[in-house]
């Protein structure tokens, strides 16, 4: 039987009882939108496809929290919980104003710690200095957006950072005591499987704590949907025999959080596999059953 750790197995290292991330969109663009590094954002990406309707632009970053609260509470009262800067780019503005909002997240009661979502070129020694003292006292990570480690790939899709951005800045945050993750995409525009896999090998040569990935998805009012015809993506049965070598590449040590995305249905132009997240996972245990730990 092949074996991963998964996210709650992951938070029980730092947590006791039930967690759960709570998302803020506390209004930020990215480098590659606002014309610094570049313009049109990366080809695939519309916010709104993972954006979930709690999280408002117009909203306090403690209004967003409390009702994230709400929502979860009426099920779980017990439930405490992780403020998720998620949407754009969380840390691409001043350190002042950036730690103000962090640490108006930490005061709401019930929040434990912070994800930060971010890029790789977008994080200062002088934040991850704050974030290191803040750290000393919260839980801590950043989330960095790396997507994939060969730079044609980045170019391709307008990502306006290389992987060599991503590694320093996964040494700079380790070193700085803050925890990491990384994310990628799986099935980008010229990649082979190979590619994504050595991607995988070298994410987990890196100091990080935990890993998500997902299927390439084909959003409208994205660049990419005007590609659409030329496109190569997963089918279920092909993403659950890459993810199973995914299981084999990642170390017990590195959680790995997530291997699917679900966009809304009214965006999502393909692929439609009609499968939640935790119905493919479940798919994929009961592949991880029959294969041997060991690769051949």
């Amino acid at each position: 039987m092949l074996t991963y750790t998964d996210y709650s197995a992951y938070l029980s290292r730092y947590f006791s009882g039930k967690m759960q991330k709570l998302t803020i969109d506390a209004r930020f663009t990215c480098p590659n939108r606002d014309g610094s590094k570049g313009r049109g954002g990366c080809i695939y990406c519309n916010n709104h496809s993972f954006s979930p309707s709690v999280a408002r632009e117009d909203v306090p970053v403690a209004d967003q929290l409390e009702a994230g609260k709400r929502f979860f509470g009426r099920k779980y009262p017990d439930m405490r919980y992780l403020a998720y800067f998620q949407s754009y780019t969380n840390t691409y503005d001043s350190p002042q104003k950036l730690m103000r909002l962090y640490r108006e997240a930490l005061a709401v009661d019930g929040i434990e710690g912070l994800i930060i979502g971010t890029r790789p070129d977008c994080v200062s020694d002088e934040l991850l200095s704050d974030l290191s003292a803040l750290a000393r006292e919260h839980y801590v990570m950043i989330e960095y957006g790396a997507e994939s480690s060969h730079d044609e790939t980045l170019l391709r899709v307008n990502r306006c950072h290389t992987w060599a951005d991503t590694v320093s800045a996964v040494r700079r945050t380790t070193e700085a005591g803050i925890h990491v993750g990384l994310h990628l995409i799986m099935g980008l525009p010229g990649e082979t499987r190979q590619m994504m896999l050595d991607t995988v090998s070298a994410c987990c040569r890196l100091p990080i704590d935990v890993l998500k990935l997902h299927q390439l998805q084909v959003i409208k009012g994205t660049r990419l949907s005007q590609m659409a015809d030329g496109l190569r993506l997963f089918t279920v049965e092909e993403y659950l025999d890459l993810c199973v070598d995914v299981v084999r590449l990642v170390p017990e040590h590195i959680a790995i959080e997530r291997f699917t995305s679900s966009a809304p249905r009214e965006l999502l132009i393909a692929p439609r596999w009609d499968l939640k997240n935790y119905e493919f996972v479940n798919l994929l245990k009961n592949r991880l059953k029959n294969e041997d730990p060991v690769c051949e």
